[in-house]
């Protein structure tokens, strides 16, 4: 019996409190595409440093353009570590 009353409790919680990637707090790709272009817009980086923030860009853009705003939100972190932010 202690099981089943377990059980039940155990249900409900997951029910009043579900848990999952789909309704975890992520940042959405077009917040994180504008703040890279923000940080771009003052940061002071070498020409190869540049190329690299630009592909690291396109490749966001295209993951964001797909709806995979995890991915898009990688790349962009990619970034930004390249610009030092």
């Amino acid at each position: 019996m202690n099981k089943l009353v377990l059980a039940f409790a155990l249900g409900a919680f997951a029910v009043a409190n579900p848990i999952s990637s789909a309704s975890a707090a992520a940042t959405p790709c077009e917040t994180s595409l504008k703040n890279l272009r923000a940080a771009e817009a003052s940061a002071k980086v070498s020409d190869a440093d540049k190329n690299k923030v630009s592909d690291l860009e396109t490749k966001g853009i295209e993951r964001c353009n797909a709806d995979d705003d995890k991915r898009a939100n990688d790349f962009f972190a990619q970034a930004m570590k390249i610009l030092g932010k």
